[in-house]
């Protein structure tokens, strides 16, 4: 277990890292949130990304109007 830093930790009792759980960074979380964005995307059939984009459409007719 030394060759994955395990040495001392095991030695002495003591872990090495963090003790609460993993921790993630916030570029991979950020990319895990677009990767996930665009895999539902992806699964959605034809139509409903047709409706998805006249909403949106509408949306920013209704938003410009109201500005």
């Amino acid at each position: 277990m030394v060759e994955y830093g395990q040495g001392v930790g095991q030695a002495t009792g003591v872990g090495g890292g963090s003790h609460g759980g993993g921790s993630q960074d916030l570029g991979a979380g950020a990319m895990a949130f677009m990767n996930d964005a665009v895999n539902q995307l992806n699964a959605l059939p034809p139509t409903t990304l047709v409706i998805i984009v006249v909403l949106i459409f509408v949306g920013l007719v209704l938003v410009r109007r109201a500005f």
